[in-house]
């Protein structure tokens, strides 16, 4: 990880400074050693948790924060939504192993400009950095076509919120708490997720949404 806002520069130009969050160290490093190598960034933070993202790019005021989707503390969509509203000079890019087009969706609609996978090859990925930080959208191509194919996540938020409380198990009354509902409408949100989804029980319901991208 550099610090100075030069280092790693091209041609006399500013480098691109990049904050990077993923909750697996290895990953984070080996993604951190990958764009240190590119003559026009420079990494000047990483973190492991989605609720340090937030003060590292406010304390580092970097021009693309890469994000993963899945952290502790908070999501990398929720976190993009915050970067969007509390600092907007910061670009987001997701770079998630769970190519996912609900994900992919939801991940636009809170102002993250790109999208792609971890397999995706280094080359292309400092590219999708650098096209991030001119102002473009990047799309992994493949999940652009799933996504216009699946459309619109059809849960509510309060279904959603209640399959996401269903992940764990427990009986209708644990769920209930966890969402702070009534049961009987925990059993109403519950039975429409799981006609929406097309699934036969709540288990299955929540692998279906959560393959989709949908939680």
């Amino acid at each position: 990880m550099t610090s100075g806002p030069s280092e790693h520069a091209a041609g006399g130009a500013a480098a691109i400074q990049l904050v990077l969050a993923d909750d697996q160290a290895l990953v984070r490093g080996a993604l951190s050693a990958l764009l240190e190598m590119e003559p026009d960034m420079a990494v000047v933070a990483d973190v492991g948790r989605g609720d340090e993202v937030l003060d590292a790019v406010h304390a580092h005021r970097p021009d693309v924060a890469l994000l993963d989707v899945e952290m502790p503390g908070a999501d990398g969509i929720a976190v993009a939504a915050a970067i969007r509203d509390e600092a907007p000079w910061c670009r987001v890019l997701i770079v998630t192993t769970f190519g996912r087009a609900g994900y992919l969706r939801r991940a636009m609609a809170a102002g993250a400009a790109g999208f792609v996978v971890k397999d995706t090859p280094a080359r292309q990925l400092a590219d999708s950095v650098r096209r991030v930080h001119a102002g473009l959208r990047v799309v992994d191509p493949a999940l652009a076509a799933e996504s216009l194919v699946l459309g619109d996540s059809p849960l509510t938020p309060r279904e959603a919120d209640t399959l996401r409380a269903a992940r764990t198990g427990g009986t209708v009354a644990d769920i209930a708490r966890r969402v702070h509902l009534s049961e009987g409408t925990v059993r109403n949100h519950l039975s429409s997720a799981i006609g929406k989804t097309g699934a036969r029980t709540r288990a299955e319901a929540v692998l279906l949404a959560d393959g989709n991208g949908w939680l």
